[in-house]
């Protein structure tokens, strides 16, 4: 695994972390965790599956708000659990 140092500034009352190219990210939202150790983790997140094409049909106007529900059921509908051997 390649280790990089890098630099950590203020940003407002926040901090920011200056991610080096070799580890960006392609997502505008991650999850952050801290380990019992105190080491953090930065997962990237996914886009919403959808959101992007609801947005876009929306800037566009050719949408009515029957179709926008079904969209949106759909993506809030939870997926159903796999079947799987025992271990």
């Amino acid at each position: 695994m390649e280790t990089l140092t890098t630099r950590v500034f203020d940003n407002g009352n926040s901090q920011a972390v200056r991610i080096p190219a070799e580890f960006r990210l392609e997502t505008n939202r991650v999850s952050i965790t801290r380990t019992e150790s105190g080491d953090l983790v930065i997962h990237p997140l996914r886009a919403e599956r959808g959101a992007a094409l609801l947005d876009a049909l929306r800037a566009v106007g050719e949408i009515d708000s029957e179709f926008i529900a079904a969209l949106e059921a759909e993506q809030a509908a939870a997926l159903p659990l796999q079947e799987r051997e025992a271990l």
